[in-house]
């Protein structure tokens, strides 16, 4: 593969940013659509202070065709009915709702909770954080319900699931649909490597939240995609190069308030890496 410097990835993720910006009145479908072959969705989480209408049209917005629903989006204690209507919702707005989470799960009933939740909004990932002593009782549900469960890593401070290599030291033996979402920011601010992690693990990567940082340390901060210390375009790299099969969720924790400019430049950013790894 010809080697391509910084620079080509941020003149092709211009024009993806430009077009992203673009007001949906003046356009109809939102932005100019491109085949690439990873799928980019968006962690919910990003769009925190929207409602779940906002945060589907948002989502479409900037080009994203996936989304993980926090529960500001779609409550663990909503109806089926609402469970029902919310995946209807997404995709008449054109987005798949393909997982929900991070669910932390410290009870059985927790566990349960998940599971109804993510049957009746045709969910088929749940991004969970089961305490280490119901992993065993995760993993039969998960043989019961046919939905795959992966473990988000919080990295500095979190004292049971900090890396990735922490959860999949303690599903590696449980069943193969009990994995791994890899929040590269958080395994950088531990100090692995993302790629490597990446490389290590990929048996058991089902789900990922996509994000830079400013810096490599347990204060590091998110920023806009390609603007931190991340090598995003070697991870993605490794993705395309692995046969990744999941969703790449992007999560834009930064300027809660109007997340949109800073939302759009980073799906730029990574659908212009993408585009220059492919050719």
């Amino acid at each position: 593969m010809k080697q391509k410097s910084r620079r080509d990835f941020v003149k092709l993720s211009g024009l993806t940013l430009a077009t992203a910006l673009v007001p949906l009145s003046n356009t109809g479908a939102g932005v100019l659509k491109k085949k690439n072959e990873l799928k980019l969705g968006l962690a919910s989480y990003s769009l925190r202070k929207f409602s779940q209408t906002q945060a589907l049209e948002m989502t479409k917005r900037v080009g994203l065709d996936y989304i993980c629903f926090k529960s500001m989006h779609l409550a663990m204690d909503a109806s089926t009915e609402e469970l029902k209507s919310s995946a209807i919702n997404a995709k008449k707005t054109g987005v798949n709702l393909y997982g929900a989470g991070v669910i932390y799960m410290k009870t059985k009933e927790d566990v349960d909770q998940a599971f109804e939740y993510a049957i009746n909004a045709g969910i088929s990932v749940i991004v969970g954080v089961p305490q280490h002593d119901l992993l065993s009782y995760t993993n039969d549900k998960i043989k019961e319900y046919n939905i795959k469960v992966a473990i988000h890593n919080h990295g500095p401070g979190d004292e049971q699931y900090p890396s990735p290599e922490s959860v999949f030291e303690k599903i590696k033996d449980l069943d193969p649909r009990f994995g791994l979402c890899m929040d590269i920011g958080h395994t950088q601010r531990i100090g692995v490597d993302p790629i490597e992690a990446g490389k290590a693990y990929f048996s058991r990567l089902f789900d990922i939240h996509l994000k830079d940082v400013n810096s490599a340390t347990p204060d590091g901060k998110t920023v806009e995609i390609g603007r931190g210390v991340i090598d995003i375009p070697g991870f993605l790299e490794m993705l395309l190069n692995k046969g990744y099969t999941g969703v790449a969720g992007i999560e834009y924790e930064k300027d809660a308030d109007d997340p949109l400019p800073g939302l759009s430049e980073s799906v730029g950013y990574v659908k212009g890496c993408i585009k220059v790894l492919s050719q």
